[in-house]
């Protein structure tokens, strides 16, 4: 009984005392608090859209076409950030296409989280042909051209936010099972994992009490990557005129639409660019924080 009890008491690597230091250096990591304080700003801006929206993002006034913003000849209060070629308020399409980027950024995220932690945790836990199979589709995965495939299967099927999302999902899973493979391998033959064995855990309960737990920093870092990556992929397809269709206020789609206008109204081009490179800067900021908190020995 004695020697079991430590084994209990003992909490697994990776939690307690060393997690909070973790977080502590996160909380003094001025790039990690920049980048997650301005995605949590687009965040509220997207959450309440219809509150700080002046218009209906779909609302259309032939008579107001091509209004340029308020810091220009021409322009007006009534819209602070023009209009498009439309008559649509600019400011209003931007707020709500926040709400666009995000959720395809989000759902793509847990539709490719799922997948590829799942295959990396099975072949990094069990090895042999498991590993084997699941590394061979890894390798598959990675000779395919993430946005040609995208393009076909986009055109093949239509664009919609849900094609997009499922699209995206599938093509962005071999980072996490990479990096999850590899973290399961070093930990798979741990004291505490044998330890969990050894009292009787079945695998199940292995993989989700002691594993998932233990890579958990990894995943989050992984995750931020994938979310800017995701991100930039919609809007190239919208700009391509095969991810988000009209008249969805789609950053990207907004870019594609201003391309008439790029002579003389170049910001109809110019403020969604800037959204989306904001947007993805501080998803690229908060994750690059956030790894060098999780592994501070890994900075350079």
């Amino acid at each position: 009984m004695s020697t079991v009890d430590p084994v209990i008491v003992a909490p697994p690597a990776g939690q307690g005392a060393p997690k909070s230091d973790a977080w502590r250096r996160l909380r003094r990591n001025p790039t990690f608090l920049l980048g997650a304080g301005v995605f949590l700003l687009i965040l509220a801006v997207a959450i309440f859209a219809p509150l700080l929206a002046p218009y209906d993002p779909y609302s259309q006034s032939m008579s107001n076409r091509v209004v340029p913003p308020v810091w220009m000849d021409r322009g007006s209060w009534d819209h602070v950030l023009g209009t498009d070629g439309l008559g649509r308020d600019y400011l209003s399409r931007i707020i709500y296409g926040a709400r666009i980027s995000l959720l395809i950024a989000v759902f793509t995220v847990i539709t490719s989280g799922l997948i590829g932690t799942t295959l990396g945790v099975l072949a990094g836990y069990f090895g042999g042909k498991i590993d084997l199979l699941i590394n061979f589709f890894i390798m598959t995965r990675l000779t395919l051209p993430v946005v040609m495939v995208a393009l076909a299967v986009v055109a093949l099927f239509g664009g919609s936010l849900t094609v997009v999302v499922l699209v995206l999902g599938f093509l962005l899973w071999d980072r996490f099972a990479v990096v999850t493979r590899s973290a399961t391998q070093q930990l798979r033959n741990q004291e505490y994992i044998q330890a969990s064995r050894s009292l009787g855990f079945t695998t199940r309960q292995i993989i989700f009490r002691d594993v998932l737990p233990n890579i958990f920093d990894r995943l989050a870092v992984i995750a931020t990557f994938e979310m800017a990556q995701a991100i930039l992929l919609e809007a190239a397809l919208s700009f391509l005129g095969l991810g988000v269709q009209p008249p969805t206020p789609s950053w990207g789609l907004m870019v594609a639409e201003g391309r008439q206008f790029l002579l003389f109204d170049p910001w109809l081009i110019m403020i969604p660019g800037a959204a989306i490179f904001v947007l993805v800067m501080a998803i690229n900021l908060a994750g690059d924080g956030l790894r060098d908190a999780m592994a501070p020995e890994n900075r350079n």
